[in-house]
């Protein structure tokens, strides 16, 4: 049974009984005026962090959501996109399309704002998605890519890119793992459907985004997620998975490589009112500036005594040097 198979079998039953806990965190809900999520849909909410931020949302963006749950995160961005298919669901399990619809219908009579039709669902894969090219604003997967093997990966990182509008955004949140696994744990097909055993380590995940052609890329969140021990799971040592939420931005690739934001900060302390680098920043004094990783390297081999860069704190928010 290929583990493509296993997936759809392990979110089917989901779909038929909800799973809570299957493989989300404990992330807080959202609470915004008007906004009330079903109980239904929080059960349902199979993902490991959010996708959903206000600053990716502004004038009615057109949204794709690929792997759509019970449409927590589907209803949440229809907060933002109140428009007639203004947000679309694909996924390849027929009986979560219909678990999710259900629960627009839930959610309508709860929330005065939401029409069902807001949302599109769609039956579909990730790794062919029934969408036009050039055609959506800010695309979206939750616990997701993670399941994929190296090649499918590949693909489904490029059907998003390809279904994005220039400047467009794709917003993920997925486990990653820092540690080598073994064999054993990654050819586990039940594992890697329940967001265990597919986890990369960041950097090759950020280059896989990259190598697809995204020139910007935000970490926005790393938090705790998961421990495989070796008492339940095929390992000599323990394994610790993490959650990260990143944005991917369909950016030009600059043709030093790409921005690659992990919170970083820049601080100039000299004597005078600000630091040029001569390469596009400016630094005020005793001022804070977000920086990409890049820049942070530009600044570090100056070897200057009056500005100080701290290390990655993978919690990036906004603005900055490029």
């Amino acid at each position: 049974m290929s583990y493509l198979k296993t997936t759809h079998d392990v979110y089917k039953a989901a779909a038929l009984t909800p799973d809570v806990g299957l493989c989300c965190t404990t992330n807080p809900i959202w609470e915004l005026p008007g906004l009330k999520i079903p109980k239904i849909m929080q059960e349902m909410n199979y993902g490991c962090g959010t996708t959903v931020h206000a600053r990716d949302l502004a004038n009615n963006p057109r949204v794709l959501y690929v792997g759509v749950g019970g449409g927590m995160e589907l209803l949440q961005f229809s907060y933002f996109s109140r428009q007639p298919s203004g947000v679309i669901g694909v996924d390849v399990v027929e009986e979560m399309l219909n678990a999710a619809q259900q629960n627009f219908i839930q959610a309508e009579a709860e929330n005065d704002w939401f029409k069902s039709d807001f949302v599109s669902l769609k039956k579909g894969d990730a790794l062919a998605i029934p969408v036009e090219d050039n055609s959506i604003d800010v695309a979206a997967q939750n616990c997701l890519f993670n399941i994929f093997k190296a090649d499918d990966l590949k693909k489904a990182i490029s059907e998003m890119y390809r279904v994005l509008k220039p400047h467009g955004r794709l917003v993920m949140s997925d486990p990653t793992c820092e540690q080598d696994m073994n064999e054993t744990l990654r050819e586990d097909n039940r594992l890697r459907a329940l967001c265990l055993s597919g986890s990369l380590p960041i950097k090759t995940y950020v280059k896989m985004l990259t190598d697809a052609g995204f020139g910007t890329i935000e970490i926005r969140a790393r938090k705790p997620y998961r421990i495989l021990d070796t008492k339940h799971y095929p390992t000599e040592e323990r394994i610790y998975i993490e959650s990260i939420e990143v944005a991917a931005i369909k950016d030009p690739m600059p043709s030093d490589g790409p921005c690659v934001f992990t919170g970083r900060t820049a601080i100039y302390f000299g004597e005078e009112d600000h630091f040029n680098d001569q390469n596009g920043h400016i630094l005020l004094q005793n001022q804070p500036l977000a920086i990409c990783d890049k820049t942070a390297k530009l600044l570090s081999d100056l070897n200057r005594d009056d500005i100080f860069i701290s290390q990655s704190t993978f919690h990036y928010d906004g603005g900055g040097c490029c």
